[in-house]
């Protein structure tokens, strides 16, 4: 059934709240707030982690709702983690799916799932790391959930509807994928397990060498991996569908399908609490799962948007073909100019909100600016006034020391300094008297000496004389 122009219209305008999703950072341990998918938070090991994978925590309404594990060299989720909240059949119409922008543009701004049709032209590489709608278009597949849609209900289904959660399979496989997963979980597990309070559930695909258009892997193989744990007991079990015509989910141990994927692969912690294991609750939910795989899968109810359109065109009159080749170049261009049109008016909004922007930095660059001129104003002005009454200070206390120093030297000091030229003066008149004296004294010694020199000379000649010469007696 082809949609008329105002139901596309309309269509185009819902678009604008689409499912939210967030690339989770190759530094984060985990898938951020979609932990709480895992077993003790713990996601699977063994798989090879970024580049070539992306975690991605998917978010619908502000609520996260499942996660993924996503592989850029294969362009299809490798598992998807996800608890059960209640089986309903996909709404029939024509279904939208969504793209991550973050996979290929990481510096886009673009925050979660958005229309592939609404990021075309203004996400760089689009389509380099992850598959487009165009890559299932005439591919020879039919793009499926990973995580079933008809596992659950309202939004929880609604956020199932991207394409990093989509795989390309034969339609034999579309036909019952969702059917036995379904049953098995609703009617299987989830009743053994508190009605799927405690059961996590980790639904993947095993990549191969077969490339849907050369760019999408085609799986080898589906899985489907089951745990509950309520605390006190736990039990596990796995099923494993390889993707050939008429191929049934196979029943298998935990163990026997981590052996299956990756070397080292793990995917519950302590492989679901096998130290809690309960081998008789094990048993009972065995049975259940046997009684279901004996019933004959359907097929869906409702047919994918590109089954609906093929069968369509084949069981189409003159009549419906004439006004499709009229209606359809019509909504095409409906499409286009609604698609212009949001375009223009995101590159209007990004441009002012640019201008804003660049205006409240010009603005604030302005206020730091003035506000540093003047704190540096402020600083140096106070700078100079601690300086001046510093020297102001300085000086005081030389001054203060100085008359200190004054007033500690003894009085009679200062009177001895003041007269010490008197002194000087006034001693002159005896100094040169003592010396004249000095000098006549010297010049009596000397006078004195030779006297008494003389005198002693004389003295020995009389008494050598007298020694030589007769004596003479005196006369009578």
């Amino acid at each position: 059934m082809r949609l008329a122009p105002a139901a596309l219209c309309a269509l185009a305008l819902a678009l604008a709240s689409p499912a939210r999703a967030r690339v989770v950072g190759p530094e984060e341990a985990g898938f951020a707030a979609c932990d709480g998918f895992f077993l003790a938070r713990a996601p699977p090991e063994g798989f090879p982690g970024p580049p070539a994978h992306v975690k991605i925590c998917q978010v619908y309404k502000g609520e996260p709702r499942f996660a993924t594990l996503y592989s850029t060299r294969d362009k299809a989720p490798l598992y998807a983690a996800f608890a059960y909240t209640q089986a309903e059949p996909s709404p029939g119409g024509e279904e939208s799916w969504l793209v991550e922008p973050q996979i290929d543009d990481p510096k886009n701004g673009l925050e979660g799932m958005m229309p592939e049709a609404e990021v075309t032209g203004s996400v760089e590489n689009l389509g380099e790391n992850q598959a487009l709608t165009a890559d299932y278009t005439d591919s020879g597949y039919k793009r499926e959930h990973l995580n079933p849609s008809s596992l659950h209900k309202g939004d929880h289904q609604a956020a199932t509807n991207t394409l990093t959660n989509a795989i390309p399979v034969p339609s034999a496989v579309q036909e019952t994928w969702d059917w036995e997963v379904s049953n098995l979980v609703s009617r299987g597990l989830a009743p053994h397990c508190e009605k799927g309070k405690n059961l996590y559930l980790i639904s993947g695909a095993v990549p191969s060498s077969v490339k849907a258009k050369d760019k999408i892997s085609v799986p080898e193989a589906l899985w489907l991996a089951a745990c509950c744990d309520d605390g006190s007991k736990s039990w596990s079990m796995a099923f494993d569908k390889p993707v050939a015509a008429g191929s049934r989910l196979e029943e298998l141990t935990l163990k026997e399908l981590e052996k299956k994927l990756p070397e080292g692969t793990q995917l519950f912690k302590d492989h679901c609490s096998q130290d809690r294991s309960d081998p008789k609750a094990l048993e009972v939910v065995q049975r259940s799962v046997k009684e279901i795989q004996q019933e004959e899968p359907k097929a869906k109810e409702c047919p994918s948007p590109q089954q609906t359109t093929d069968d369509t065109e084949e069981g189409g009159g003159f009549l419906r073909k004439l006004c499709g080749f009229f209606i359809t170049p019509i909504c095409k261009l409906l499409q286009y100019i609604c698609s212009f049109i949001w375009q223009l008016v995101r590159l209007i909004c990004s441009i002012v909100c640019q201008l804003v922007q660049n205006l409240v930095q010009a603005v604030c660059t302005f206020l730091s600016g003035i506000c540093g001129v003047l704190v540096s104003i402020f600083v140096n002005l106070v700078q100079a006034i601690l300086c001046i009454l510093n020297g102001i200070a300085s000086n005081i206390y030389s001054v203060l020391m100085l008359v200190y120093r004054l007033l500690s030297i003894p009085l009679n000091l200062l009177v001895d300094i003041v007269c010490f030229p008197f002194y000087v003066l006034g001693a002159i008149p005896q100094v040169l008297h003592d010396i004249a004296s000095g000098i006549g004294g010297m010049f009596l010694l000397i006078i004195d000496a030779i006297t008494n020199f003389a005198k002693g000379l004389s003295y020995i000649a009389s008494a050598l004389l007298g020694r030589c010469l007769p004596k003479t007696s005196p006369e009578l």
